[in-house]
């Protein structure tokens, strides 16, 4: 399945490769900068049955953004970026049909599990999406926070995601070694993640073609949903047509709503 993306940066729609973020803004690489809003992707995915894509807040100054693209499409889309204990609720309230957490539910480099779990009971385990962003370390894809900069001594596996299923509702997980590449999905871990959760995941990073989602749907033995960037012509790329990634969904009955 396809699941489309509204990824924001300095209040403006951006695509931006994944491991060039950080918090000082120096070496920040940029595929794309929008002149459309937020909220026009936000009414188009509506228009055209998408659900359970992501709007990603990289960074302060989005919250308006955010907000518009929930309001022209509420019940329609994630919401991540920021999102902690305190404005969870605030999220949901504003029209996102899940919020999107990562980095406030490590400390120390490892799992809070009091946090997650107060999250998780607070807003209920079914609006709660883990994100559990990757990079490869040796022979093992380690969980990164903060932007994707910081390693966690957590090994991304069966036995993770099995004690985080209990507390939420999905996962998302970005390859942040080839986030915003477009060289290619990480055929590797799409093959793992199908092994290791029955829970829905939705896999981000390197899609440069139709052939990617195909794949995605193959190696994931259809429970994996696949976001494609700075491939997709909406946002200036070349390898994929927004149209033919629609399309792609409405061919397969698992998709229809």
């Amino acid at each position: 399945m396809f699941r489309p993306c509204i990824d924001l940066h300095e209040g403006k729609v951006k695509q931006i490769v994944g491991g060039s973020l950080t918090d000082s803004g120096a070496g920040l690489r940029t595929n794309f900068v929008s002149e459309r809003s937020a909220d026009w992707f936000a009414r188009q995915y509506r228009q055209d049955g998408l659900t359970g894509g992501h709007v990603i807040q990289l960074g302060a100054g989005n919250e308006a953004a955010a907000r518009a693209a929930l309001q022209a499409y509420p019940g329609g889309l994630h919401l991540g970026g920021g999102v902690n204990l305190e404005n969870a609720r605030g999220w949901l309230e504003a029209g996102a049909s899940h919020v999107i957490v990562t980095s406030w539910v490590f400390s120390a480099g490892r799992v809070d599990w009091d946090r997650l779990q107060a999250l998780s009971r607070a807003i209920g385990k079914q609006r709660l999406v883990l994100d559990l962003s990757c990079r490869k370390q040796d022979r093992d894809y380690l969980v990164v926070t903060d932007r994707w900069q910081k390693f966690t001594t957590e090994k991304l596996g069966a036995a993770l995601l099995a004690r985080m299923a209990g507390y939420c509702d999905e996962f998302l997980i970005h390859a942040a070694d080839v986030e915003g590449l477009c060289q290619g999905i990480d055929h590797e871990l799409v093959s793992l993640l199908a092994g290791w959760t029955a829970l829905p995941v939705t896999y981000a990073g390197g899609a440069k073609s139709l052939a990617d989602l195909i794949a995605v749907e193959q190696l994931g033995q259809g429970r994996i949903d696949l976001t494609i960037g700075s491939a997709l012509d909406i946002f200036g790329g070349s390898g994929v047509k927004y149209a033919d990634a629609v399309a792609f969904n409405q061919r397969h009955p698992r998709l229809k709503n």
